[in-house]
């Protein structure tokens, strides 16, 4: 089990296509205890969200101090990364840095584009996957912006998910946007298999984790939000998702009463033949149909297009199938962007 405490809703960035919560949806700081948060968590995995969690450095090392948690996440921006001590550091199996590639792409919509690298080479033999986590939008070229963090030698993985959803596009910029990025899928798909074919792996989490559901399949989506992940809003109420704490349908419950509901996911994605390899991709996209049906096919063609641009590859990755599977433990990757 995977439990997202929510240290802050605060955040020291201003990304372009993140409007952060709202004011008012959940407290600016922790509002439990950490002996409650102990005895509803027991000795599960925990990962540090925000906000920027690095905002609340010191209420983060009083939790790990108190709960034997077993395994310990960390979902950051990267810029507070080098206040983090040591000791604490190198007691986390996974963090995640926010970083969209290319100096200019980064830039445009983040900034920090040095000091996020600095501090992520700085860390890079702390000992757990280091993951660059992309938001892939409008200025996204996929393929050259995945090798260019290949080729930083900082990250042990990359990961991205799709800008889509909430931002202002008009359809035909998305519809174009998709094309182009489908076509960069399918050559980035090539590039990792003549790789692999060669003996080196480069650690792309939405190829391995495809790769994995080709063998193994999903029931759910594979973040695994409302199953086996659930977040905790700085207030003790329990989330199935951790981006969305003001839809009733979210709020499962809290630490003191436990959980009390259970989720379904909604058709189509139950029948569709690609459900095994996505789990449906996404519990929140599967349930707010925000671009109506026509956007909710678009966002799907992604997925469609990522799977059988692998599936042409099954033969060879079957080869491959204990190197290639991921995630070996819940780590907040959402695996299918």
């Amino acid at each position: 089990m995977l439990y997202i405490v929510l240290l802050t809703p605060k955040c020291n960035s201003k990304c372009k296509y993140c409007g952060g919560f709202e004011d008012g949806l959940m407290p600016e700081k922790i509002q439990y205890s950490v002996e409650d948060l102990r005895k509803f968590v027991g000795n599960s995995s925990i990962a540090f969200y925000g906000g920027e969690p690095l905002l609340e450095t010191e209420k983060m090392k009083e939790i790990m101090d108190h709960i034997d948690a077993e395994r310990f996440i960390l979902q950051t921006n990267g810029i507070l990364l080098d206040k983090l001590d040591e000791e604490y550091l190198n007691r986390f199996s996974t963090i995640l840095v926010s970083f969209d590639g290319r100096k200019n792409v980064h830039e445009f919509y983040r900034g920090n584009y040095e000091r996020v690298l600095e501090n992520a080479m700085r860390i890079k033999d702390f000992g757990g996957e280091l993951i660059a986590r992309m938001t892939a939008s409008l200025e996204t070229n996929i393929y050259e912006d995945v090798m260019h963090i290949l080729s930083l030698d900082t990250f042990t993985h990359v990961h991205w998910q799709i800008d889509a959803i909430w931002s202002n596009y008009t359809a035909k910029e998305f519809e174009k946007w998709v094309e182009n990025y489908n076509a960069g899928i399918r050559k980035l798909v090539k590039f990792w298999i003549s790789e692999l074919v060669k003996g080196k792996l480069h650690k792309i989490v939405p190829f391995m984790g495809v790769a994995t559901a080709m063998f193994e399949g999903y029931q759910y989506p594979p973040c695994a939000s409302g199953f086996e992940s659930f977040a905790i809003a700085t207030d003790g109420r329990i989330l199935a998702c951790p981006i969305c704490p003001d839809l009733d349908w979210n709020c499962l419950g809290d630490i003191y009463t436990g959980i009390n509901k259970k989720l379904d996911l909604l058709e189509p994605c139950p029948k569709c033949k690609y459900f095994r390899f996505c789990g449906g991709r996404c519990l929140f996209f599967n349930r707010e149909r925000l671009w109506g049906e026509e956007g909710f096919k678009l966002v799907c063609s992604t997925v469609k297009n990522l799977v059988d641009s692998l599936l042409a590859y099954r033969e060879e990755l079957k080869n491959y199938r204990e190197r290639l599977r991921y995630p070996r433990f819940l780590n907040t990757t959402e695996i299918i962007p």
